[in-house]
């Protein structure tokens, strides 16, 4: 899906960037992001669910205990996984060489990889181009340090909010990478959001947990779930606010800027879903609780018949009661109502007829829409984005390592 993106400049006060090529990509595009903080932030994390773990979100996992970090390294290119000790030395090799180029804590040092999955990371070309990264470093350098975390992405993706907090006026920026093997819990991404807010520990891990469940942790693009995935979030406390506690409406307003930032970059990631053409939101209602509103939504979200339909526009209700049917979910047909857009095609278990297919046909010409399933059993409810699985999708991911 083509996106136009408008690479306005992007400063997060206190935080440094750089973004290098040094040869790990084929095609001589950069492949080294650097992220640093002037001071030790407040960082909280979260990580695959995959347990094919990637190196460098093993390390990850130790260095997010402490609660604080100072830098963020990140190559592009080879994922580091499946590489066994080796791997993981080269990634703790990582840190120390930013920590000591820099000055800094090596154990403040947090790394990712993202890329080919089971091949190593050259380290002469890796070492060469962290210390290329840690020359470069500039605030003004955001959409360099996103540069160097993409691989088969077809627009950077960022997302910036600023709002007043304990008195002072904060940012919050947000860079992420992603396109394919997206599904929760997270996606074959990582996303780095930074501010310079002045934050309690325990209340960014509470942002942090709740904003990820309706961002990145309700995508999914086809339903394989990475090795690499990270959300690392980082506040530096360079604003000066009155420190930011699990209550009250200082603590609501941040929530609301981190959570829509992440909202905007899950959102892009599906956009960017390889060969995507459509981006739809999934809504399933009157779910008997909302654990099997999930269920039914995710179900109807991972279908490849549902999902080729959404690519040929083709409001083939029955593939979408099939999904439904065999989610796991408490299920009554002669209750379901399914609606695309404003257009409902199914009634009570029924075709509410050719009609109203046409017209359903017309909202799926949307790079757009939504799809609204109904269970009438209670109050459970539920919503997942997704993209469509199209002819190009197939044609990547058929010849990626090749």
């Amino acid at each position: 899906m083509r996106v136009k993106v408008e690479k306005r400049p992007i400063v997060v006060p206190g935080f440094r960037f750089a973004g290098v090529a040094c040869g790990i990509k084929p095609s001589g595009k950069k492949d080294v992001g650097l992220i640093v903080s002037e001071v030790p932030a407040t960082a909280v994390a979260a990580f695959t669910t995959n347990k094919a773990t990637a190196a460098p979100v093993l390390v990850g996992r130790e260095r997010i205990k402490t609660g604080r970090l100072r830098a963020v390294v990140v190559n592009s290119g080879i994922a580091n996984v499946a590489t066994g000790q080796v791997g993981v030395r080269l990634a703790r090799d990582t840190c120390t060489l930013v920590g000591s180029t820099l000055g800094i804590d090596e154990q403040l040092v947090l790394p990712s990889s993202t890329g080919k999955i089971g091949v190593l990371p050259p380290w002469d070309k890796l070492q060469a181009g962290v210390l290329a990264a840690c020359a470069a470093l500039s605030p003004h350098s955001f959409w360099n340090a996103l540069a160097g975390i993409m691989t088969t992405d077809a627009f950077p993706k960022a997302a910036t909010r600023q709002v007043i907090v304990g008195g002072k006026s904060v940012t919050i920026a947000g860079m992420a990478k992603g396109a394919g093997m997206i599904n929760p819990n997270m996606a074959t991404m990582l996303c780095y959001v930074l501010t310079d807010a002045r934050v309690e520990w325990t209340a960014l891990r509470r942002i942090l947990d709740h904003t990820l469940a309706d961002s990145f942790n309700a995508i999914s693009v086809d339903g394989d779930t990475s090795t690499s995935d990270t959300v690392v979030l980082l506040a530096n406390g360079i604003a000066g606010n009155r420190e930011v506690r699990t209550a009250g409406e200082d603590f609501k307003t941040l929530q609301t800027a981190i959570g829509d930032v992440l909202r905007e970059l899950s959102r892009l990631v599906v956009k960017d879903g390889e060969g995507a053409t459509r981006v739809v939101d999934i809504f399933v209602d009157g779910a008997k609780n909302s654990a099997e509103a999930e269920k039914v939504a995710r179900t109807v979200a991972y279908s490849p018949l549902v999902k080729a339909a959404f690519f040929g526009g083709d409001p083939n209700w029955g593939r979408i009661v099939c999904a439904v049917g065999y989610a796991g979910a408490t299920v009554n047909l002669d209750k379901l109502d399914i609606t695309i857009g404003e257009v409902p095609i199914g009634r009570g278990g029924i075709s509410t007829g050719a009609e109203n297919e046409k017209q359903a046909a017309t909202v799926m010409q949307q790079p757009e829409f939504s799809l609204t399933i109904d269970l009438h059993l209670g109050r459970g409810s539920a919503h997942v984005v997704t993209s469509d699985l199209s002819t190009g999708y197939v044609r990547f991911n058929s010849a990626y390592s090749t």
